[in-house]
């Protein structure tokens, strides 16, 4: 008996050693200071000012301002091209997240393309796999086989690079997401960013969302802005946003953002906007209808999944359980958002149209963005884009009557600001 225990104590301590040896030589990796909570509105990147916004401020008066600056820009453009009469309608554009299931909203685009159809959007968000498709979506037609390209001949060795095991407790990620980085730097370059800023400066506007781990709050970056300032790192910046917005925290590294404040330089961490938000249009806060400026304004939201409940029998196993209660919780929350963007646009008098995947689609993705999966799911998006695609007025299982505005307005700082050009900002 003494020497069996003689023999555990010493393959315990032999254990020890090992894992003691082992994290000496396995180092987590460094970082700068994250920005003090009381500096973090002060935080400025490549000394770009005006180029993003918290999407849970109240106070909207920036983003007001910038609205009101690209409606000018669009009135003159319009009459630049000999347009007269009233102001043409206003469309929008959201794009959810949704990993490899945004292979459905690229095709659902291409096909809206096919049907002669598909409008010039004003506004265009995107969040996730979302902000990968919206500069896309933001230049139109012209750039529909690029998007095509994209969701239809790309596959996992393109996205990412799996890390050992030990990734776990040494380092940030699971996997290395190097190959996205270079895979959007094939994509979006220099030209695209040119463009981008051409379509800006005829007053439109292309949104990305990112979350500000350090902060915990989700950020809305401005990219027309951005590449306007043709600042010798804005391309680099536009593609650190993008590589930031579809950043699954645990599964891809955080994107680290240098920031100045008061002549020191901070690091914050970014990471998938997806961990905010699944879907966005504009900060609630931003009341658009408030200045009786008369247009029509119509909103189309592009949610990447499946919005039915998808049963399955779960294992009585730790990783199956919780693995199953997150997707729940990423699903509720895209539910959720979608029933706060529509009860904004009902506010607002913004028409709702809502665009999801199917419940009659039941493939099963084999490997992390298996390209077979994803031309699957362009293919769908496509035919029913072609066929007419039957927009959803409202969120499933979701209807309100109508409800007065003044039941819905008691945001004092949004009334407040709302002379400054709120309207403007998505006209």
């Amino acid at each position: 008996m003494l020497r069996r225990l003689d023999l555990l104590c010493i393959g315990l301590r032999f254990c020890a050693l090992f894992v003691v040896l082992l994290a000496s030589g396995c180092s987590s990796p460094t970082r700068l200071d994250a920005v003090p909570v009381n500096l973090e509105e002060k935080a400025v990147v490549h000394d770009m000012t005006g180029i993003r916004i918290w999407a849970d401020s109240e106070d909207v008066t920036e983003m007001a301002a910038a609205g009101h600056a690209q409606a000018v820009r669009e009135q003159a453009y319009l009459a630049s091209t000999g347009h007269q009469g009233p102001l043409p309608p206003a469309n929008y554009l959201a794009i959810s997240g949704g990993g490899e299931n945004g292979a459905f909203g690229a095709g659902l685009l291409v096909g809206w393309t096919a049907t002669g159809t598909r409008p010039m959007f004003k506004l265009v968000t995107g969040i996730s796999t979302g902000a990968l498709t919206a500069p896309f979506a933001f230049l139109g037609p012209a750039y529909d086989e690029k998007l095509r390209e994209v969701y239809t001949s790309l596959s996992g060795k393109d996205v990412l690079e799996e890390r050992g095991f030990m990734a776990a407790l040494f380092d940030d990620a699971m996997a290395d997401n190097a190959p996205l980085r270079a895979t959007i730097a094939r994509y979006f370059d220099q030209p695209m960013l040119d463009a981008i800023a051409e379509e800006c400066r005829k007053g439109r506007i292309l949104l990305i969302g990112t979350t500000n781990l350090d902060a915990r709050r989700p950020v809305i970056w401005n990219i027309g802005a951005i590449a306007e300032r043709r600042d010798p790192g804005a391309l680099d910046l536009v593609h650190d946003i993008l590589l930031a917005s579809a950043a699954i925290p645990g599964a891809f590294p955080p994107v680290m953002i240098k920031v100045n404040v008061n002549g020191k330089i901070y690091e914050e961490m970014h990471v998938d906007g997806g961990a905010s938000t699944q879907v966005f249009v504009y900060p609630p806060s931003l009341e658009i209808a408030s200045t009786g400026i008369k247009r029509d304004r119509r909103l189309y939201v592009i949610r990447n999944a499946r919005l039915d409940p998808d049963w399955a029998q779960v294992e009585r196993r730790t990783m199956s359980i919780a693995g199953r209660a997150i997707s729940s919780l990423i699903q509720t929350q895209g539910v959720g958002d979608l029933y706060r963007i529509y009860l904004t646009a009902k506010r607002d008098n913004v028409d709702f149209n809502l665009a999801y995947i199917p419940k009659t689609f039941t493939r099963t993705l084999q490997e992390p963005f298996e390209t077979a999966y994803m031309k699957e799911l362009f293919d769908l998006g496509y035919d029913l884009a072609v066929k007419g695609y039957p927009w959803s007025k409202s969120p499933p299982g979701f209807a309100v009557p109508e409800l007065k505005t003044s039941a819905l307005t008691q945001n004092k700082t949004t009334r407040q600001f709302a002379g400054l050009g709120a309207y403007e900002f998505a006209q």
